[in-house]
């Protein structure tokens, strides 16, 4: 498919991107190969995508998000919303207690975790019918079956719900003894939660650059992803949502200048740059 001569210069796989690196033994793509999933074979699978009917996405917070202890759910609201360029309304915290959903403690933590299974039944029963997608988060570890130690996160991706914990991106979560934390963890939860979200407009793991959307083994592999999306996975989001590009990257650069993210807020500015020279 041709790109229009007004997104071609966004869109441009040239500039300040950088390659895949090999993977190490415990990495993704050395446990996980992936054939990657070019735009046309993302057209292809037909994926969901906003209309005007459904076009808001949610935030549900499951249990207390403590200021100092927890990312701001303001500034999670703030980077989604120019993430996807689409309105975003976190909702009222649901009380854990009161929602039914099953928990247990962690033989090996001795912390609670809440049973995912549990919790996308529950949300499936709260999608609005203006939203586009609904996620669950939360800073209470999870685990999908007694079987299971923990797991980061569940999603229905035709059902448009989904639940991720931020609990083990927190470095006091190992080490109560970490200090300045919140910064990190904010960076972290915007990671996931911009990773997971993408996953629910139909993109798969990237293979191609170094990008948000590359598959993650562990927290090393998650904290080295970029950002932001490659080309690849930016035009398949933009296909999705019809955003104009540098208005977005624009927005997402006073986001993470506000939030002190100064690597994020160069490449930003560098992609820019590298775009204006090629619109010129």
């Amino acid at each position: 498919m041709q790109l229009s001569a007004t997104l071609r210069p966004g869109l441009e796989p040239y500039g300040d991107l950088a390659a895949l690196p090999a993977p190490g033994p415990n990495d993704w793509l050395a446990n996980h190969p992936e054939p990657g999933q070019g735009f046309a074979d993302f057209v292809r699978s037909v994926p969901h995508r906003p209309d005007a009917r459904r076009r808001k996405l949610y935030l549900q917070p499951l249990g207390s998000f403590i200021p100092g202890s927890s990312p701001p759910l303001e500034r999670l609201q703030m980077f989604a919303a120019a993430f996807f360029t689409l309105e975003v309304t976190v909702l009222p915290a649901l009380d854990i207690a009161a929602s039914g959903v099953t928990a247990r403690h962690n033989s090996y933590t001795h912390q609670r975790q809440l049973l995912t299974t549990d919790i996308l039944a529950l949300l499936r029963g709260r999608l609005h019918m203006d939203a586009y997608a609904l996620l669950g988060i939360t800073m209470e570890d999870l685990y999908p079956d007694p079987s299971w130690n923990f797991v980061f996160g569940q999603a229905s991706l035709r059902g448009r719900v989904g639940i991720y914990s931020f609990a083990r991106y927190d470095p006091r979560f190992c080490n109560e003894g970490a200090m300045d934390s919140g910064q990190l963890l904010l960076r972290r939860s915007c990671k996931v939660l911009a990773h997971e979200m993408t996953h629910m407009f139909g993109i798969q793991h990237c293979i191609y650059f170094h990008c948000l959307m590359n598959g993650s083994n562990h927290l090393a592999e998650s904290d080295a992803r970029p950002t932001h999306l490659c080309p690849v996975d930016l035009r398949k989001l933009q296909e999705s949502i019809g955003f104009d590009v540098v208005a977005r990257y624009r927005r997402l650069l006073d986001f993470h200048l506000n939030a002190g993210f100064r690597e994020e807020a160069a490449w930003l500015t560098r992609r820019i740059a590298f775009i204006a020279r090629l619109s010129i």
